[in-house]
């Protein structure tokens, strides 16, 4: 149902890269995450692991709720700005939300009218620091 691909870098000097991604799927829901620790190094990439975990333990839940479930648990770290796509494997229904830059674009495949590539609206802030009034948006 779902295609996706990753690329990965890590800054010379470093060991480790604050980007992370998440795809999970359960029986009726597909969930996908971009994950970017602010920074480099170390401190970026534990920020974005821990947010990897909470959306992974919780990846069933509405996605504003995890959003602020990551906020508050990623207060103590550098935070990250991230993305999220919930699939609705029953209807086909996608409802997204982005937080600080990280882009997402949907790409429809077979699309026969309307738009065949479509864009997240990013809100500008960190998750963990700065979040923003969070609203999520549906697509079919």
């Amino acid at each position: 149902m779902v295609d996706c691909g990753v690329a990965n870098f890590v800054l010379p000097g470093q060991h480790e890269s604050g980007d992370h991604h998440l795809v999970t799927c359960s029986q009726d829901r597909v969930l996908i995450a971009a994950i970017d620790g602010l920074g480099h190094g170390e401190d970026a990439a534990n920020a974005a692991k821990m947010a990897r975990f909470i959306l992974q333990e919780h990846a069933d839940e509405p996605i504003i709720s995890l959003v602020q479930c990551c906020h508050e648990s990623l207060r103590q770290t550098r935070g990250v700005v991230l993305s999220l796509a919930a699939i609705d494997t029953s209807d086909g229904r996608m409802t997204w939300l982005g937080v600080g830059n990280v882009r997402a674009v949907l790409m429809r495949a077979h699309a026969r009218e309307g738009a065949v590539q479509e864009t997240l609206l990013l809100r500008g802030g960190v998750v963990g620091s700065q979040l923003p009034r969070c609203r999520r948006l549906s697509l079919r």
